[in-house]
């Protein structure tokens, strides 16, 4: 979810309760993949210097602007020529799709097949085609790809009838409840702030706003579950986590709570922020503002 959308985002759930990179976008050949050419400008070189050393880098894109996931591609085979053990994490497929994306990487399901298997269109709803590149990238260079997002379902029925309602069986795809933070009053503002957008001016312990806040920190948390987990079980590796802005700015979404789970002082992180309209010129917003001039 990045932050255009977070207010359609908010009504949904309502309902139911070009850069200065250039980027030669590579098709399924391996070959071809590998030679795109990739270009920064000096000042986007320099971010890619400091992200190298990051364990874990998020790059916070607007779902439905191609340029982000041109940037996003290049950044990752900048990234991949200085450490080929490198993981891309992304908020577009849902837990359950894990096994689906490790066939299709291994080379026994089709990218057609992936994204009809996995219900992309339904359960994502943007652009196959221009994610279908970083995928292509991962499967011809080996790298591990993490279905890191919450199913729909289980986000919706939380935002209906509370966190109480979920199954064990519904349970098995997100966190302990006990591993669900809610003490960031800041961010609780932040998404209170773009609730009242459609639902009015609404108490903050107001029971349909507090469902809608646990429903965006059980998302945000499982995101990080699985990037924390996949970190501490492959600790050589740089993991690229791939999801929209809200998520990412000011480290409230995923990034502090991928901290907190680490629990390590070694352990560093870099946000990126691609785009993000006014945020781009709010202070602490991300680590890094990607260069957008034209």
């Amino acid at each position: 979810m990045n932050i255009r959308q977070i207010t359609a985002l908010v009504w949904g759930l309502i309902v139911i309760v070009a850069s200065n990179t250039i980027v030669t976008m590579p098709t399924a050949n391996a070959e071809s993949t590998a030679q795109s050419e990739v270009r920064f400008t000096p000042s986007q070189q320099q971010i890619v210097d400091r992200l190298k050393t990051s364990n874990v880098v998020y790059l916070g894109e607007t779902h439905d602007r191609l340029a982000d996931r041109q940037q996003q591609l290049a950044i990752i085979q900048a990234l991949f020529k200085h450490n080929p053990q490198l993981a891309i994490g992304m908020e577009m497929f849902q837990r359950p799709a894990q096994p689906l994306l490790d066939l299709y990487l291994a080379g026994k399901l089709s990218a057609a097949e992936l994204r009809k298997q996995s219900e992309f269109d339904k359960r994502w709803g943007f652009s196959w085609e221009s994610y279908a590149p970083i995928l292509e990238f991962a499967k011809a260079n080996r790298l591990p790809v993490i279905a890191l997002n919450t199913p729909t379902e289980i986000t919706r029925k939380a935002a209906k009838q509370g966190l109480e309602s979920l199954t064990p069986t519904e349970r098995q795809y997100i966190p302990p409840f006990d591993q669900i933070d809610r003490t960031n009053v800041k961010y609780q503002q932040m998404i209170l702030g773009s609730y009242r957008q459609h639902a009015g001016i609404v108490s903050i312990s107001s029971k349909s706003f507090d469902r809608f806040y646990t429903a965006q920190l059980l998302w945000d948390e499982t995101m990080a579950d699985r990037v924390a987990n996949f970190a501490k079980n492959n600790p050589r590796h740089q993991t690229i986590v791939i999801a929209g802005s809200s998520h990412i700015i000011y480290g409230y979404g995923i990034p502090d709570r991928v901290l907190r789970r680490m629990g390590n002082s070694k352990f560093t992180q870099k946000t990126v922020l691609l785009s993000g309209d006014n945020l781009l010129l709010q202070p602490q917003v991300a680590d890094f503002i990607w260069d957008r001039e034209r």
